[in-house]
């Protein structure tokens, strides 16, 4: 038997059944659990290699200080030599603007700057999603050293 007009207009205008909207709301959260914690991590990979980046870009500033004025800036001195001359000594008889700004690690804090370092002459670290020393994953450090 051959479909009348009248027969199609009938099935569009009936709409979904409840039981067909639940099978599609299932197929769309099964779908969700397995992409969403796929995208998550994604974001904090992302984070991390930014931080990395950051702190590769910090060392290069602190070493082109050094290369002008024969030292590293002191702890209490801190990155922010980098951008201002620094007001306490020793003065830095070469200093010019390194950066243009202090940049912020990927989850809004400030990276760390420690001279002497304890893994090396100096130390620019990052502590992580958590903002607190030590962790694992996305809250380990991220320094120079790595």
């Amino acid at each position: 038997m051959k479909p009348t007009l009248n027969s199609f207009a009938r099935a569009v205008s009936r709409g979904f059944t409840l039981i067909e909207l639940m099978v599609v709301l299932v197929i769309i959260g099964v779908l969700a659990a397995l992409i969403v914690p796929n995208v998550l991590d994604r974001a904090d990979d992302a984070r991390v290699t930014a931080a990395r980046t950051d702190v590769n870009n910090i060392m290069q500033a602190l070493k082109l200080y050094k290369l002008d004025n024969q030292r590293f800036p002191t702890a209490e001195q801190g990155l922010q030599a980098l951008v201002a001359r620094p007001a306490t000594g020793p003065n830095p008889p070469n200093w010019k603007p390194y950066l243009d700004k202090l940049p912020k690690d990927a989850w809004g804090q400030p990276y760390q700057y420690m001279n002497p370092g304890l893994h090396a002459e100096i130390d620019v670290f990052s502590f992580g999603a958590d903002g607190q020393p030590g962790g694992e994953g996305k809250n380990a450090d991220i320094g120079s050293w790595q």
